[in-house]
């Protein structure tokens, strides 16, 4: 068989230039998969459970043989598949743990004139790598504040300007609310949001830090690992001012587009907390297009949230900063200035 055998190390650069297969099943790669990667089945969801069953009965030969029963009729279509796929004919693999389905796969396309790097340890050593990686003593300092304050923009504004940042909204596709998931793309597994998590990780200086917005454990149906979690509740956090009025008009730009029957749907599933009056009111407002008066409406919620949550925080790591009226580049100044006060004052104190 011509192909060669690659740690994560060579593949961490080789993948830059080199398209990525995974062998295993739709069912293994929809849980989560190297970001970027191809499905190309070896075996179906189906067959898998099949030869799984007979390895577990009968043994490793008789599931083999079975394995190569099922796929065999399917070997020149798998074929067809990558040639068109990936016209280049140079491409790596892998399986879960760089075993027989990744060899049966190298082995195939090397037969028509693939060259084939297969990762060795498979997906179980990529897997192994993100899950410690997002679970390191990183050194973060949080950007927090009420609903509207935008923290998203500074995050991104922060980015530009060359610091280092972890947007775990943009990650979990979901904007951390009852309406965050509106607009957004489905979200991932919470297995592949910690890949996702880890591969951005992987390019920080861990001796840097790392600006990460405030979020509760949960982001929709992600729940943060609760080793990161403990990291961000004892990380320095900026609590950022603004006006109500300002925090109004920056919702309002990002929801008012939104469909209607979303934005209710929404309210509804915060109707226990809101309380029938205020639900009803801020419906009929969204279906008369008042987005001023429904979004004032919820934040008396979303504040009283946020202060609960603050109060939980060592009022010693918290750092007050109000950027009423200031736009984005001046407060991304103020933000790196608060930054330097900070350093040797609120140390992390796992650091």
């Amino acid at each position: 068989m011509n192909d060669k055998l690659i740690s994560l190390e060579e593949f961490w650069t080789l993948r830059k230039q080199v398209p990525i297969i995974d062998a295993r099943s739709e069912g293994e790669f929809l849980q989560s998969h190297i970001p970027n990667s191809y499905n190309l089945p070896i075996l179906n969801n189906e067959e898998r459970i099949i030869v799984g069953t007979l390895y577990k009965e009968k043994g490793s030969l008789e599931a083999t043989i079975k394995g190569f029963e099922l796929v065999g009729p399917r070997f020149h279509k798998i074929q067809k598949k990558a040639i068109r796929k990936f016209s280049t004919r140079k491409i790596i693999v892998y399986c879960w743990r760089g075993g027989m389905r990744s060899q049966i796969l190298s082995w195939l396309l090397s037969m028509v004139g693939f060259e084939v790097y297969r990762l060795e340890g498979g997906y179980k050593t990529y897997r192994t790598f993100t899950f410690e990686e997002v679970r390191k003593d990183w050194k973060l300092i949080l950007l927090g504040g009420k609903t509207g304050v935008g923290k998203t923009k500074l995050l991104q504004k922060l980015r530009e300007s060359g610091e280092q940042t972890l947007d775990l909204e943009d990650l979990a596709n979901h904007k951390g609310s009852a309406f965050g998931a509106i607009g957004q793309k489905p979200q991932p597994s919470v297995e592949q949001f910690e890949n996702l998590m880890g591969e951005e990780l992987r390019l920080k200086d861990p001796e840097k830090t790392i600006w990460v917005e405030n979020e509760s454990r949960r982001i929709g149906k992600i729940i943060i690992n609760d080793q990161f979690f403990d990291l961000m509740s004892k990380s320095p956090l900026i609590d950022i001012r603004k006006s109500e009025e300002e925090r109004i008009q920056l919702i309002e730009e990002e929801y008012s587009f939104l469909p209607k029957e979303e934005l209710i749907a929404a309210v509804n599933r915060l109707k226990k907390k809101l309380g029938g009056l205020r639900t009803t009111e801020a419906i009929e407002d969204i279906i008369n297009g008042n987005h001023r008066s429904w979004i004032a409406n919820l934040l008396t919620y979303y504040d009283k949230t946020y202060q609960f949550d603050l109060e939980k925080r060592d009022p010693n790591s918290v750092k007050i900063l109000d950027l009423t009226g200031i736009d984005l580049q001046k407060s991304c100044q103020f933000l790196l200035q608060t930054k330097n006060q900070l350093d040797g004052k609120l140390t992390n104190p796992t650091h």
